[in-house]
């Protein structure tokens, strides 16, 4: 259960990195207000799982599923660039997340 609230968790940041890329500096209330909530519920659900799952692994795996996220949502809907370089460093950050969710003995 710990690691479905965690990837839970790790949804709800991608969701709040780009309400807050959409906020605008936090400008315009209604991605504001959306940043703040589901930041709210994505730490709430990081902090459940962390009853269970070690810290060093929760902690990086929820970042490491909002930097991936973040990543993807950039390229598919912001039109951000797709580079060689770039799917590298997120290919790196899969790679690590696998490892430490092996690691793991929950």
């Amino acid at each position: 259960m710990a690691w479905i609230l965690l990837l839970l968790a790790g949804l709800f940041e991608i969701v709040w990195a780009f309400l807050m890329k959409a906020s605008e500096g936090f400008t315009k209330p209604w991605p504001t207000v959306g940043t703040i909530a589901f930041m709210i519920v994505s730490f709430g659900l990081l902090s459940m799982s962390m009853k269970s799952l070690p810290l060093g692994t929760a902690y990086a795996i929820w970042t490491g599923i909002g930097a991936v996220g973040a990543f993807v949502v950039g390229v598919a809907v912001l039109g951000e660039a797709l580079t060689p370089m770039r799917v590298g460093g997120v290919l790196l950050i899969v790679s690590g997340l696998v490892v430490l969710k092996l690691s793991s003995s929950h």
